[in-house]
């Protein structure tokens, strides 16, 4: 059984920003201080990572926020040895708080014999003493079932919707969400479901991987003000392309909602100097100085529904509910107002 003092937070370097916030959410709702638990998390001189608790963590419930994102590697490895730490020094459970799932695009084998790595990845939090995992719009639907233990998957989808509600108040009637694939249909239906919008989506065909070869729109977009929604931005060139065939088709403006902005390489260039009016993403990935500083990007902050869904957890209540409107509005009151 959980311990009844307070859920305690650890953060490993890739995201401190995020976990900072979270921790200043938990003392807003828990009425007192709720800190990170002290810790050092550091290199040796030959790059090996050295994990060391400060406080007592017998008995305790311990969730520990750390993304998997860039360098993969090296911030899957904290997340590991912390674990492995917490384990050894009795703490009662160990929830992985993982914004940003790392290595979930390797959900399946595209051709012969090459690895599933998300399964791996999966293995090995297992092994190192993880019970549980809350993270947020994963690539892929059935990594949560790479896991022999829960996996509370949150969407983006209604603070999105939030946003879009209060960025484009008395406009809503011209918008149309869009998918930038056919995979990612089921997400954008989503958003514009809870937005009452239409649903376009541009069909793009890749000559060879990496390369987008043609891209077609297959829905009306004239005149639209168009929002394009995906889970990842990567190097940004397909989110660029689809945006220019929106606009040649007619559409009004573009704007992306996108959950994880990996934004590596060349893509912040590329979404400044495209024909998109903005890129709006969320801090599951702790923003770049160059990314903080592009003139067309926006980071809407998750911290309020990761406090809600870890003191949820910890109480042992519905993660769910935060999907829906009526609990998720009081969680941003102050930040959104719905149209």
């Amino acid at each position: 059984m959980p311990n009844l003092q307070e859920p305690k937070i650890i953060s490993g370097n890739a995201n401190r920003a995020l976990a900072k916030a979270v921790t200043r959410r938990l003392s807003m709702h828990r009425g007192m201080n709720v800190g990170l638990v002290d810790a050092r998390v550091e290199r040796f001189n030959d790059a090996e990572i050295f994990v060391e608790v400060f406080e007592n963590v017998r008995g305790e419930d311990m969730f520990i926020l750390q993304s998997t994102s860039n360098p993969a590697n090296d911030n899957l490895m904290e997340l590991l040895i912390m674990a492995d730490a917490l384990r050894r020094s009795s703490a009662s459970r160990i929830t992985a708080v993982v914004p940003y799932f790392g290595y979930a695009r390797q959900d399946r084998r595209t051709k012969a014999r090459t690895p599933i790595s998300a399964k791996l990845v999966a293995n090995m939090m297992v092994s190192a003493g993880i019970e549980r995992v809350l993270t947020m719009d994963l690539h892929a639907a059935q990594i949560q079932g790479f896991f022999d233990i829960p996996v509370d998957n949150l969407y983006a989808a209604p603070v999105f919707a939030l946003d879009i509600k209060n960025e484009f108040r008395g406009k809503l009637d011209g918008v149309t969400v869009v998918s930038p694939d056919v995979g990612g249909v089921a997400r954008a239906r989503e958003l514009a479901q809870r937005i009452g919008a239409p649903l376009s989506i541009v069909d793009k065909r890749r000559e060879k991987a990496g390369e987008v070869a043609e891209m077609t729109v297959i829905g009306d977009v004239q005149d639209r003000v168009c929002i394009i929604v995906d889970d990842i931005v990567d190097t940004a060139g397909t989110l660029c392309k689809a945006a220019e065939t929106l606009m040649e088709a007619g559409a009004k403006e573009v704007h992306a909602y996108i959950t994880h902005g990996v934004l590596s390489g060349p893509a912040v260039e590329r979404v400044t100097n495209s024909v998109m009016k903005s890129l709006v993403i969320t801090d599951s990935i702790e923003a770049t100085d160059r990314v903080a500083t592009a003139k067309n990007i926006r980071v809407v902050p998750m911290a309020p529904i990761f406090a809600q869904a870890i003191l949820n957890i910890w109480h042992g209540t519905s993660v769910s509910s935060l999907f829906d409107p009526e609990t998720l509005e009081p969680i941003y009151d102050g930040m959104y107002t719905a149209a």
